[in-house]
Formats: structure tokens, sequence, C-alpha cells
């Protein structure tokens, strides 16, 4: 018997043998012999023993009737009752938010204290994607907000960074935690890499060119350039200029990669491709250097990458080739500077290895100043290109060491093209993110209409303080209401003195945006999708086993990343090197 078969025998069996019953009743009251109604009513209790002295039912078309007409009217009162069925919530008539408790926690922590990322003094999160119960999965991104000094590094990211359970890539402005936390990576025997945009001398090389393995990276590498810079004058905005720009860009830098020794493959030679070109206003059949470099390759190879580019920048008059160059001038001018130059002649990063095995990447930043902040926007969006590549290409989807980035006054960063994507596709490559902030409104002056998608792929949001009204206003929402009791006293005089007392029920904010303004600096509050909202305590840095190894601590554990560096420097790019192969 097929499911919905047994569900409507069970449904109908209670009026089966209501009609049974009634059959039988009927029968019963016609065979009574009396004068009157009431008499046969007296009769029919007083010999109901006789109701079934055959089970067999009546067929007599009187007993038939009325059985099926009391089976009617009773069908017909249950369903208008519970049409008309009044819907009482005792108790949360208003709403049923309340704040969570340990057993609410409970199946998202890992009882491997190492395993999880931690996020306040008593919740914490499991790092395994895949827990025994599915419903418990929730990914490892987390939207952590707080004003300036709530303790966004101390209370959440030295924290998590002192798990050492995954490959780390960290914002760092002005460089402080790799300073505070490099000795106990260093111990951890972790791959300690630094790209510094505020010293230069205290960063390695960044090539974003040693990464391009296709076309299609170059086209990701030109739209990152475009989207985190700026062209000369009005009609750097303008859709035509922009797209001219790209061309161009495309072209040399497909020249450069299909053309160019490996050791020339830098900004350093695109940089000099630039200063080579020239246009004239008055002489169309002008030919400059870069000119003559696109024809010998184009009798070479004519359906080249950069052939078909170049030839579609080319369209352009001179005089709007001009202006072509003076934008594509004006938004790598930074490059004129010798230090920033020499600083991504090479590359010492390896973005690509970040997730086979442990590596802690400080990408140091200014949070004064945003000069260079579009070439830690290149390195993350070619990071997170390329480590999904890998996981897809090599390791069936998931990298075999999970990378988390912490990424620390995201709003300085820069804008990552389509970042909205990413962050909702990086989860099942075990690859997680950390967006921090002092508020929501930094996320949408950024990435518009996106940064609600982006918030939305965060299950878990962490609010360490503030006083920003959007951000305040959206935690009072996501907490939702509870319902109160509340009375109300009142006395009249009149005649006779009358005393009144009238209880009610209220919604109220679990917490509304005042008390939230000024909550505890101690407090924060957690929420991860699918649970109860967390009041709890920040997380204690000097609870946590290993804040012995920080300079917190000792300041002899204080990282000298120049001493790190200096076996890497003493060998400059130019340098020929005898190297040997020794068997043991």
């Amino acid at each position: 018997m097929s499911l919905d078969i047994r569900k409507q025998v069970i449904l109908h069996l209670p009026y089966l043998l209501l009609f049974y019953l009634a059959d039988k009743l009927a029968e019963l009251y016609r065979l009574i012999l009396a004068d009157n109604v009431v008499e046969k009513i007296v009769l029919l209790i007083g010999h109901i023993d006789l109701l079934f002295r055959s089970y067999a039912p009546s067929f007599d078309i009187r007993d038939l009737l009325v059985a099926a007409g009391t089976v009617v009217l009773i069908r017909l009162t249950i369903y208008q009752k519970s049409k008309n069925a009044k819907k009482y919530r005792k108790g949360i008539e208003y709403g049923s938010a309340r704040w969570g408790t340990k057993k609410d926690i409970a199946p998202y922590i890992d009882p491997i204290f190492k395993m999880n990322v931690l996020l306040t003094e008593t919740e914490r999160l499991m790092m395994n994607g895949r827990p025994k119960e599915p419903k418990y999965a929730r990914n490892k991104n987390v939207l952590v907000i707080g004003g300036s000094g709530s303790g966004k590094t101390r209370f959440f990211v030295k924290p998590n960074l002192m798990q050492m359970h995954s490959s780390y890539v960290l914002t760092d402005p002005k460089g402080t935690v790799l300073v505070e936390c490099g000795h106990l990576l260093e111990k951890a025997n972790y791959k300690i890499k630094v790209l510094n945009t505020i010293n230069f001398k205290k960063s390695m090389h960044y090539n974003p060119f040693a990464y391009i393995r296709s076309e299609k990276d170059i086209l990701k590498l030109v739209n990152t350039i475009i989207a985190n810079t700026k062209g000369e004058g009005e009609k750097s905005s303008e859709d035509f200029w922009v797209k001219a720009e790209r061309l161009y860009y495309n072209a040399l830098i497909g020249y450069i990669w299909y053309e160019a020794p490996s050791y020339e493959q830098n900004f350093i030679t695109l940089l000099e491709l630039i200063n080579a070109s020239e246009a004239r206003e008055d002489d169309e059949s002008f030919k400059n250097a870069v000119d003559l470099l696109f024809d010998e390759l184009e009798a070479k190879e004519p359906d080249h990458f950069a052939v078909k580019q170049y030839k579609k920048y080319k369209l352009a008059a001179g005089k709007t080739a001009k202006s072509i160059l003076i934008s594509c001038g004006a938004r790598l001018a930074p490059f004129d500077i010798k230090e920033l130059r020499e600083l991504m002649s090479f590359d010492e990063l390896e973005l690509d290895k970040i997730g086979d095995r442990k590596t802690a990447l400080f990408v140091i930043i200014s949070d004064t100043d945003s000069t260079f902040n579009f070439v830690v926007s290149i390195m993350y969006t070619q990071m997170f290109n390329l480590l999904c590549d890998k996981a897809d290409d090599v390791y069936g989807g998931r990298l075999p060491v999970h990378v988390r980035c912490l990424l620390d006054e995201f709003a300085n960063i820069g804008q990552i093209p389509q970042f909205e994507k990413l962050i909702a596709t990086i989860r099942s490559r075990e690859i997680s993110a950390s967006i921090i902030l002092q508020s929501q409104s930094q996320l949408k002056a950024i990435y518009k209409d996106n940064a609600d998608t982006i918030i939305g792929n965060c299950d878990t949001t962490l609010f360490l303080g503030g006083k920003e009204k959007s951000t305040l206003k959206e935690m009072t929402e996501i907490l939702g209401k509870e319902t109160i009791d509340s009375f109300n006293t009142s006395i009249t005089y009149a005649q006779q003195k009358s005393h009144g007392l009238n209880f009610q029920k209220l919604g109220k904010e679990l917490m509304s945006q005042d008390e939230i303004a000024v909550m505890d600096g101690g407090k924060c509050i957690l929420q991860i999708r699918g649970a109860r909202p967390f009041l709890s305590n920040k997380y204690d840095i000097t609870k946590h086993k290993y804040y012995k190894y920080l300079s917190d601590y000792d300041s002899k554990n204080v990282f000298d990343i120049e001493q790190y560096l200096r076996p890497l420097n003493d060998i400059s790019t130019g340098e020929s090197v005898d190297m040997y192969q020794i068997k043991l």
C-alpha cells in the first residue's frame, strides 16, 4: 500500500466507524416499539447492549440515510471549527527573539579546540565543512563589524591566527600583527610571506605577470588595474575611453606574455612600451616603435591575440589615440616611483602554493594613504582565481590546506572584481573570507548593490561595537523582537478613591539601537545563520595557550622581518648563481 493511500485510509477511518455506529443505532431505534419519541430514546438507552447482537450493518435505506446524514453533519461541524480556529502563540505574540544559550551553540562547535574559528569567549564555529549532521554545516565567511578601538585585531584577528589550522592571508594595517605574531608562526614552521606597500624595503617582491597562465588571465589583470586606478581628466570615466584603454593594455600585456623573455615579463616592460608609443594628430600614417613591433608580429602570426587587440586600438584617430595614451600614463603614474617598479619586477609570494602548505601571507597596507592599494587589490584578485583554479584542476575541487583570508580594513583594499561571486563559491574549495569593517556603509560605498550579496554569503556576523546609524539599525532588525509583559496602574480621585491595574503584552526589540550603541566594551553580539543571537564576552586573548609566544606577552618574541628577509635579499634577481645537486 502506497503512503498516500495509507494516509487517506487513516484520515477517513474515524468517519467509517462513525457511519457504522450511526447505522446500528438507527436500526435499533427503528426496531423499538413505543408510543412516542421520548419512550423510544429511553428504551434505546436501556437496551444499548442489544446494539451489537449482530455485527452485520443494516442495509435498510432509512438506517443508511441516518448514518450518512450523521457523518456529513459532523464532518461539516469539524470543518467549520477548524476554519474559524484561533491561532494562539502564548508568550510570543509579538515576537519570539531571545539570546542564545550554551545548548544553542553546542552543535556548531568542534570538540577539538584547535579546529574551530574563535568568535567570542564562549562561542566557536567548527572548521569541518562536512559535520556528521549536515544541517549544522556553515560556511566560514565571517562579517566582523567594529568601530575604531573596538578590538577587531585583538579580539578576532590574533586569536584566529593563533589557531594555526589553516593557511592565512592577512591584511595587516601598519604591519603590527606581523611583528607581534610572526615569531609564533615561524616556530610552527609556517612559510611567511610579506607584501608591504608602506615600506617596500621590508617587502617580498610581487609580479602579477608571473601568474598569467592564459589570455583569460590577461583580461582579468587588466580589469583589476582599471577598476582600482584612475585615468586622466573627465574622459577617463566615460565608457568609450575605458574600453579603448582596455584594448591597449590587453595588446601590450599579451605581447609581453607571449613574446618577451620571462625576466622582462613585468610592469617595467609595460611602462617602456607605453613610453615608446606616440600618436600624431597631423600624421595618421606615422608609426612609432611599438607599431613596428606589432607589424612584425602580425607578419609572423596574423591571428595573434595581441595583434587582434592592438588593431582594434589602432582604429582610433591620432587625436583620440593621444588622449588614450595620456589616460594610460595617468593611470599607471604610481609606477614612476622606482621602488614600486623594483618591488614588482619579479615574484617571491608564490600565491598559487598557499593552499598546498601552511603559509601566512601578511599584506601590509597604510590606513591613511590609499596610493598603492591597487597593488593589493590586484594581488587578492589573482590569488582567489589561482586558488580556485588549482582546487578544481589539481585537487578535485578542494585544496589540501584550508585558506583563511582575514581581511582587516577591507574597505581600504580597493575593489576586488566579481567579489560577490567569489565569496559565494570559494567555500567549496576550502577557502574562506573574514571581512572586517568599521561599518556596513563602508562595504556599500565600494560594492554598491552587490554589498548585500556579499553580506548574505557570510553565515556569521560578529558585532564588536560602534555607533554608525545604518549598522545599528541593521543589527536591531536582525536580532528581532521579544514579547514582554507590561502593566499600568491608575488612580481616580472622585467621591470615592479607586485604583485600576491593567496587564498587557508588548513587543520590544531584543536590543534597541540606543542599547547597542552603549553596549559594554567587553561585550559583543554574534549571529550565526540558523541559530539564536548571542550576547557574549569578547575573546580573552591571554587565555589562549599560544599567547605566550606573542610579543604582547614577551618583547623577546618580536618578529624581525628584515632579518627574515635578509637571506632572500642577498641574491638579487640579476645575479647568476651556481647550484649543485647533492645526493645523500
